[in-house]
Parts: structure tokens; C-alpha cells; sequence
């Protein structure tokens, strides 16, 4: 018969090791992540407002060498199956307006602009390591109404988050959108010497669908912005 081993006891130690309330790696976020779970399924005739927030401590995104760092990435970004329509660069975090013919093509293209202009900050800033902080947020915009209040909240996002703005955004995509109520004026036109950062609509809510709910004013604020 085999000779059964017997169970030893080991003596036990100063504590350090083992399941105890505390252990684990600490959260490093302040706000909840995107969770990871699979991305759903998108159709090519509603567009996407996408949102990237940059890690902690980074500087801010509208300053000269990071933003133009940013600019020439989404210059860059867009293709024949994707393309950015509008952006607006905050202080932290990034937000923008696209197209995609399915849902590859815009999985492909937002994974690409993030490292695209991650290597790009990266080199303006000249740091090495990550710079966006968590996955993409992307919400499908299936309405006239929903596209018309993420276009307003795109090329109006310093007015909720700078008091006294005035004109239009220098780091949002403004000065090339076709839909302002009433004459354009001499501040918002586009600089002459120089080719539009995004690319043209094509899908009907964003080039004539959300102007049923009405072309959008100079000063007009998004929801929740600063009195």
C-alpha cells in the first residue's frame, strides 16, 4: 500500500500576503471607465460622437504644440469608410463628430487616430507612455434632434466650460460648419491659407436632417453650461 503523506502545517508569517480588505491595485481613475464589453453594431446612416479623455497630468490638450499635434492627427485620420466630420479639443479630453461605413471601419479608424495622435502628443510633448486615459466613449446619433444637439455641444463645448467666451472656438472645427443662423461674420470665417482639418458629411442626418430642428445661433450655449 502507498504511504499516505501527511498534511503539514506551515508556521505563519508577519501577515504581508493573502486575501485582506485593502489589497489589490488601487483605482488610479476619479470617474468610472468605459466598460469593456463589445462594441455594438453601427450603421453607416448615424454618425457617432466620440469622446477620448487623456490621462491625469498631461497639460492642457488646447495649448500650441499639443493641439497642433492633435489637428494634423485628425487632418490624417479620415478615409475613404471613415472620416471625422467635427471635433473641439479641451483641456482634457477630445471630442468628435464621424462616419463610418460599418462597424470595422470605425473600430479601425478610432483605434488608429487614438495611437496616431498619441504618438503625436507624445512627440510635441516629448514624454514617452500613455496618454489617453481609458478606452473611446461612442454614442450613435439616430435622430435629427440628437445630431443637432452633439453638433452644438461639439462646436460649442468651451462655452460650457469657459466663462466669458466670446466668437467661435479656436480648437473646434467651427469655423468650417455650414450651419449657423444668419450671416457669417468677419470672426468666423476660416482662415484662407488653410485646408479644413475634417472631411464633409455624407450621411443625411448630418448634412440635412438635424437642420429640420433648426440651424444653430453664434451664441448658442450646450445644456448645462455656465451662466
Amino acid at each position: 500500500m502507498p504511504r499516505r503523506l501527511a498534511q503539514l502545517e506551515l508556521p505563519r508569517t508577519s501577515g504581508w500576503g493573502g486575501k485582506r480588505p485593502g489589497a489589490g491595485r488601487k483605482r488610479t481613475r476619479e470617474r468610472a471607465g468605459v466598460p469593456h464589453v463589445s462594441r455594438p453594431a453601427h450603421v453607416c446612416r448615424h454618425p457617432v460622437h466620440v469622446t477620448l479623455r487623456a490621462v491625469r497630468d498631461l497639460g492642457s490638450l488646447r495649448d500650441g504644440a499639443p493641439f497642433t499635434a492633435l489637428e494634423a492627427a485628425i487632418r490624417a485620420a479620415s478615409g475613404s469608410a471613415f472620416r471625422i466630420v467635427h471635433f473641439s479639443v479641451q483641456h482634457d479630453h477630445v471630442h468628435l463628430i464621424v462616419e463610418a461605413t460599418d462597424r470595422a471601419a470605425l473600430i479601425r479608424g478610432l483605434h488608429g487616430f487614438a495611437i496616431r495622435s498619441a504618438k503625436a502628443l507624445n512627440r510635441a510633448l516629448g514624454r514617452r507612455g500613455r496618454v489617453w486615459g481609458d478606452r473611446y466613449h461612442a454614442r450613435a446619433l439616430r435622430t435629427p434632434r440628437e445630431v443637432r444637439l452633439a453638433l452644438v455641444y461639439v462646436i460649442q463645448n468651451w462655452r460650457k466650460t469657459t466663462r466669458g467666451a466670446q466668437c467661435l472656438d479656436p480648437c473646434a472645427s467651427g469655423y468650417w460648419f455650414d450651419g449657423w443662423k444668419g450671416p457669417r461674420p468677419r470672426w468666423a470665417v476660416p482662415p484662407q491659407d488653410e485646408s479644413p482639418p475634417v472631411r464633409a458629411a455624407r450621411c443625411w442626418l448630418l448634412t440635412e436632417g438635424w437642420r429640420r430642428c433648426g440651424l444653430v445661433a453664434y451664441d448658442e450655449r450646450p445644456r448645462g453650461a455656465l451662466d
